[in-house]
């Protein structure tokens, strides 16, 4: 299965994307966490303590001029629009507790959808994981989509778009709708988190512009907590990883 997660910053996406990568690896699958948002927070989420080893890929200079045949913190030449990228997943890819991990970073210059070394590089590298792996691959992604194409989201299983009981975090949840729209990306779900009460599920539900809800995560003060020791939500948030178990089984169904 491969997912996508998506939605307004700090509405919990890593939270969902975290724990759901928990619970697949329990349910006996080979799980590749993928950190695809450029204000990456999934490493710690995962419970990974060793933040300074993490170097996203758009990052290594290196890697990207071998890779595409650029000439290192260059633009305005040539390079291979076709990188070779199959063999990341296993030479880049960190594990904590079963669960791979990897980070790719955000491209920092000539704008989001420029076409730059870096750019070819993470869009060649996500379509390799959605559509050639042959495990469970869950992308924590930024609300822009930046990192899919027409040709990746047909292998993305779901897009699930979290947001919280708020108008703002609603309307990036639409405006993330009419992207995935553009890309051809039909199987999209809700995922409310921070939710107190029934009202807030009531709102959530009547403000998605028609997309099924998938459920609903409560607000805790042991999510916070969890992020403040540094450790994974999976450990020591019971309330979240009952709602995420539901969700789950929602998706394996």
């Amino acid at each position: 299965m491969k997912l996508a997660v998506s939605g307004k910053g700090g509405v919990g996406k890593t939270t969902l994307s975290a724990t759901l990568a928990y619970l697949f690896k329990e349910n006996g699958s080979k799980v590749l966490a993928i950190d695809a948002d450029p204000d990456a927070n999934l490493a710690g989420a995962l419970g990974f303590t060793n933040l300074s080893d993490l170097v996203p890929i758009s990052e290594m200079t290196e890697l990207v001029a071998e890779r595409t045949g650029s000439a290192p913190g260059t633009y305005g030449t040539f390079f291979s629009i076709n990188p070779k990228v199959d063999d990341l997943p296993e030479t880049l890819a960190k594990e904590i507790k079963g669960i791979r991990f990897m980070t790719l970073g955000g491209v920092k210059k000539g704008g989001g959808g420029c076409i730059c070394p870096e750019s070819v590089l993470l869009k060649s590298l996500v379509m390799n994981l959605v559509l050639a792996r042959d495990e469970v691959v869950i992308m924590d992604m930024e609300a822009g989509l930046e990192h899919l194409g027409r040709a990746t989201s047909t292998g993305v299983d779901a897009l699930i778009v979290v947001t919280e009981p708020g108008m703002r975090s609603l309307e990036t949840a639409r405006v993330v709708k009419k992207l995935c729209q553009d890309l051809g990306l039909k199987k999209v779900y809700v995922v409310g988190n921070k939710v107190r009460n029934q009202a807030d599920r009531d709102f959530i539900a009547s403000n998605v512009a028609g997309l099924p809800v998938l459920g609903y995560i409560p607000y805790a003060d042991s999510i916070i907590d969890s992020d403040r020791l540094g450790v994974a939500v999976f450990e020591k948030s019971p309330e979240a990883v009952e709602a995420c178990r539901e969700i789950f089984q929602k998706l394996i169904n």
